[in-house]
């Protein structure tokens, strides 16, 4: 019987940390240091306007595994964008700790920072930032350059880059002459080229017109199954977050209000804001076949199979045309539950039913 698979990895599983924040603020306006100092490290956003300073980011805490995508989402001026660049040390942070593999950031030199980010992050940005005068092999090549890399190496280095991200046949095209996803390519090419461990994407999609946001979506999922990066992506966009997110945190007023995969945070939002933020998602992309599990009973007559991270959405039209249930199966393949169609329609009409959870 056909199995269908679920996409992303096991956040559940103990993976290194590679980026970590802990009691991180960013706080504008006269001696926020010092005021924070006072304050003990707490400060409510009443103290903070009395004050008359602006918490960017807000005793933000989080952690980021090896290997996963993390995406950190909010309204306009809620420092998600703000708190990126404190990760980076692009914006100083006025307290706290940022690590990297268990380094402190907030301890290294300036000099340090800069070797750091020219060999262990990239960073995409929602502006494509090329350069007009160099075609798209020189742009793709410009961060080794400025390595140091020799011109035979890091024309190379970029030749593969175009390759990994299918702009083969336009090397030699200037920006100008590319479209917007082209230009994002480049981009992104371009940020890849120095092999970091740790990727920044800044809103790197939402300039784009729709169906050119979806593909380069799906074009960033592609060269993650490649490549296995830590991201770090910035977005707004709810639909956006659940297809790419291992995990996601979302920010209001520079605090991280809640983390936690997308089906947890649609299932069981830790306040109002959460849920209302997250209302208006289609839950058969955001449930799993393991969360409307019903436990086995008697009868083996399954049409097919699930496995147990599988989303909702991704077997609905075959479960609903067998009309039969479907077992739902772990990673080696054994039965650990049953998922049936009334439990599916049930979901895609967003009501409660049998199975679904409310």
């Amino acid at each position: 019987m056909p199995t269908a698979t679920g996409s992303g990895q096991d956040v559940s599983r103990a993976l290194p940390v590679k980026l970590a924040c802990r009691n991180l603020w960013k706080v504008f306006g006269p001696d926020a240091a010092g005021f924070l100092a006072r304050q003990s490290g707490k400060a409510s956003l009443t103290d903070l306007a009395e004050a008359h300073l602006v918490g960017a980011v807000r005793d933000a805490s989080l952690t980021v595994q090896e290997g996963e995508i993390f995406i950190i989402m909010g309204l306009s001026g809620s420092g998600k964008s703000t708190l990126l660049r404190c990760l980076s040390r692009l914006v100083e942070p006025t307290t706290g700790v940022v690590e990297l593999d268990g380094r402190d950031l907030l301890k290294a030199s300036r000099s340090e920072m800069i070797e750091l980010r020219r060999h262990k992050m990239g960073m995409v940005l929602e502006t494509f930032v090329l350069l007009p005068p160099l075609t798209v092999l020189q742009n793709i090549a410009f961060p080794l350059a400025v390595q140091g890399v020799g011109r035979a190496q890091r024309l190379a280095r970029a030749e593969e880059m175009v390759q990994l991200v299918g702009l083969s046949g336009r090397e030699g095209f200037y920006p100008r002459s590319l479209s917007g996803g082209q230009q994002q390519r480049v981009g992104i090419a371009r940020s890849l080229a120095t092999k970091p461990e740790l990727w920044f994407l800044d809103e790197p999609f939402s300039a784009l017109d729709p169906l050119i946001r979806r593909e380069m979506q799906a074009e960033l999922l592609r060269l993650q199954e490649a490549l296995r990066k830590t991201i770090v992506f910035i977005t707004h966009d709810f639909d956006e977050a659940i297809r790419l997110a291992d995990r996601i945190a979302i920010m209001k007023d520079g605090e991280i209000i809640q983390t936690g995969t997308p089906e947890d945070l649609v299932t069981n939002p830790a306040t109002d804001y959460v849920a209302e933020f997250t209302r208006e998602v289609q839950r058969a992309k955001v449930l799993s076949a393991g969360r409307l599990m019903q436990p086995l009973g008697g009868s083996a007559d399954f049409a097919g199979a699930v496995e147990s991270d599988a989303k909702v959405a991704s077997f609905a039209a075959a479960i609903i045309g067998a009309g039969r249930p479907f077992a739902v199966v772990d990673g080696a393949g054994v039965a650990v539950g049953a998922v049936t169609p009334q439990a599916v329609v049930a979901v895609l009409a967003g009501v409660d039913g049998p199975g679904t959870v409310a």
